[in-house]
């Protein structure tokens, strides 16, 4: 049984006394990963069976764990975890750290885990407290996916136990491997004509257009250098159809990344069949896409499917995501990390024209990585604390503007015309230019 694990996770191992927990983490976790509640109860108390040191214990596992997680470290928890209680503590705390909380449950039969504990400790839980373990797990196992467990793994006997064989893998928001060059493009809002000529600028080649087709549109760089969208793709301009066309034919050639945004989060839900408001730019979109074919629609349904909430690249020296991203939450796959992602930070509150008030969260932002972004349309693209916002409002009349990087130069182009009114002006981060 070949399992794959993110490799960055909290892995829980719930199960009674006995179940072969700290075998099968030994065979398939570094020491250094495993943070043993015995173990800890041991460095406490002395002694690894001494149940009156087990607050003490935990609160040892859950600050170890915690350290961890903090530094981005895959972190196995060796415990019995066996009640509703003690599992939700480590969820919560994977979800602190925008960590994936894996469980992998010893539902072994009690006699089994009996037998071995008898020939293995000399004064550990007695059989009646090995069957009470079991018996509160198995309670427990019909809930244990509302408990916020991004994958669960039941196994039921020891030759299953032996038979595992786990392998890792990045998160789907890590990649550092990829080195660019990159030429980062911030909102089109459905100014496909800007798109095309800022991509000739850049040095892209676009495939002959064919207008009111729907196939894909293809573009590549000769030199192999890759664009990345900030997303919001869509909504505001007047060829939404035709910018989902060339910028899903580039991601799916291999010649550029997007990243979630907003507005393409709320179109994904009208392609799903969810009821949403059509507002802000999205009647626009779903007018031209209205007319097109039901594949078309379940194509780019797909597409939206598959953006990720950010991208860390180039060995964690550069994060793009479509609000921006505070530093704890880089190459991490929480659910707190996909909402700051799209919508940013905020108070909660609307402003006066009826909109999210945002917290600006780059004038705090220490992070190593440079971090770029969209979301907030401004005046002009500077740099703050190394963040850069390339959102220059192309369809409320301002420009589309790319960062290319490593080599940190900027290049835009004007907008043909305004298209939409803005919700609320452009603002000013007052950083220094790029």
């Amino acid at each position: 049984m070949r399992i794959v694990i993110p490799d960055f996770s909290l892995v829980v191992l719930a199960g009674p006394a006995g179940a072969g927990k700290s075998t099968f983490a030994a065979k398939h976790f570094l020491s250094t990963e495993c943070v043993s509640s015995d173990r800890c109860r041991a460095l406490v108390a002395e002694d690894a069976a001494d149940q009156s040191a087990t607050s003490d214990a935990f609160a040892l596992v859950q600050f170890t764990a915690g350290l961890r997680l903090k530094r981005r470290r895959l972190t196995v928890i060796d415990s019995t975890a066996v009640r509703r209680e003690d599992r939700a503590h480590l969820v919560q705390l994977a979800l602190k750290y925008h960590a994936i909380p894996i469980a992998f449950v010893f539902d072994i039969d009690p006699s089994i885990c009996d037998d071995r504990i008898r020939g293995r400790l000399r004064h550990g839980p007695g059989a009646r407290t090995v069957r009470n373990q079991a018996w509160q797990l198995r309670k427990g196992l019909r809930g244990m996916r509302k408990e916020g467990f991004a994958h669960i793994h039941t196994i039921r006997t020891p030759e299953q136990a032996e038979s595992v064989e786990i392998a890792r893998e990045p998160l789907w928001t890590d990649r550092r491997n990829e080195h660019g060059p990159f030429d980062i493009i911030g909102d089109v809002h459905g100014c496909f004509e800007e798109l095309s000529q800022l991509l000739r600028q850049l040095g892209y080649l676009i495939d002959p257009y064919e207008e009111g087709a729907e196939t894909l549109i293809r573009a590549r760089h000769p030199e192999g250098r890759k664009a990345v969208f900030v997303g919001d793709i869509t909504d505001r301009g007047p060829r939404n159809v035709d910018c989902l066309r060339i910028v899903a034919g580039m991601c799916e050639e291999g010649a550029a990344l997007c990243v979630m945004g907003n507005h393409d989060f709320k179109l994904g839900k009208w392609l799903q069949g969810r009821k949403i408001q059509a507002k802000r730019g999205l009647e626009l979109t779903v007018a031209e896409l209205e007319r097109t074919t039901k594949g078309f629609r379940r194509r780019i349904s797909e597409f939206l499917r598959g953006m990720r909430s950010h991208f860390w690249l180039a060995g964690g020296d550069l994060v793009v995501a479509h609000a921006g991203l505070k530093e704890e939450m880089h190459g991490r796959g929480s659910r707190a990390a996909r909402k700051f992602s799209l919508f940013g930070e905020t108070t909660g509150e609307s402003d006066g024209h009826g909109l999210p008030v945002r917290l600006e969260w780059a004038r705090d932002y220490r992070g190593k990585a440079e971090v770029v972004f969209g979301h907030t349309p401004v005046v002009k693209a500077e740099w703050l604390n190394r963040t850069l916002c390339i959102d220059t409002g192309c369809a409320i009349g301002g420009e589309l503007t790319a960062l290319r990087w490593p080599e940190r130069n900027l290049v835009s182009i004007p907008a043909a015309r305004q298209y939409s009114e803005p919700a609320r002006p452009p603002i000013s981060r007052g950083g220094r230019s790029a």
